[in-house]
């Protein structure tokens, strides 16, 4: 929703502005077509070229993702730690095998079922349930297992910056293959130079909407993209970085309601459920 604001509210003031000193809107929207063919065209094509398959296809997955708000809420956290209290109480009171059903089948399991916003998501489920695996194989400590787990979070990290990457790159030349079509409208123009005056006015005016075109969509279109899918990046590998601290803190010996507490404080202020709220929660799961 914000993103179609921001454009919503970017092309109202550019052209509201453009109206309001008297310009002549036909001269855009004449050379509108043409000119985006060019820009989006080149560019597009400089896309492809770049980026590999894999991050062509990420791009294309993370587009929508980027209309939509955040789905990291108080409430998400809440059902995530309420998740990890449970299964950590059932391991302290019934030792670590007695999870070794829920981990195999994590859609079967009488706990993980019952949160479906965490348990649909199958990057956080296999990542529990990767490290609960490994917990009850009991062949690795906790400082051997931090280390797996930092090194799995940041292939994480890495592999969702690549998208945001892209567009940012994408952004950056669009500028340039608007001077491209401001040229070739240029050259245009010099091919046409025994026309008269007010023709290779509006010529040259059609040549110069390409510069704007370019600059207009990398600022205010394609370039903030790439922030917006970092700042989302960030917020999903806050998630699994609250994962790795309760787990963490259970291996190293926490009654659970202390290991969650250590995960909330993982937390970023905007979301983190506060200390009464999770300890009341947690009360009804006892």
């Amino acid at each position: 929703m914000n993103v179609a604001i921001g454009y919503a509210l970017s092309l109202v003031c550019i052209f509201g502005a453009y109206i309001l000193h008297e310009g002549n809107m036909m001269v855009i929207l004449h050379a509108l077509p043409t000119e985006l063919l060019a820009i989006f065209g080149g560019s597009l094509g400089a896309f492809v070229v770049t980026n590999q398959g894999k991050t062509l296809k990420a791009v294309k997955s993370a587009l929508p993702t980027l209309f939509k708000g955040s789905r990291y809420s108080k409430e998400r956290y809440m059902d995530l730690l309420g998740m990890l209290f449970e299964i950590l109480v059932k391991i302290r009171k019934e030792g670590l095998m007695s999870v070794e059903k829920d981990v195999d089948d994590p859609h079967s399991s009488p706990v993980f079922s019952k949160y479906e916003k965490i348990s649909s998501d199958h990057h956080i489920m296999d990542f529990i349930t990767d490290y609960l695996r490994i917990m009850v194989s009991g062949n690795l400590n906790a400082m051997e297992i931090e280390n797996l787990m930092d090194i799995e979070i940041e292939t994480h990290h890495h592999e969702g910056h690549a998208p945001a990457a892209a567009l940012s790159r994408l952004g950056d030349a669009l500028p340039a293959f608007g001077i491209v079509a401001a040229v070739l409208g240029v050259v245009n123009t010099m091919g046409s130079v025994g026309q008269p005056p007010a023709v290779l006015g509006g010529m040259i005016g059609s040549a110069l909407v390409g510069t704007f075109l370019g600059i207009l969509l990398a600022y205010a279109f394609v370039g903030p993209l790439g922030p917006l899918l970092e700042q989302k990046l960030d917020e999903s590998t806050k998630e699994f970085q609250c994962i790795k601290t309760v787990l963490l803190a259970s291996m190293q010996g926490y009654a659970p309601q202390t290991a969650v507490e250590f995960g909330r404080k993982v937390l970023y202020s905007t979301e983190r459920p506060g200390f009464a709220e999770l300890e009341e929660s947690i009360k009804g799961k006892k």
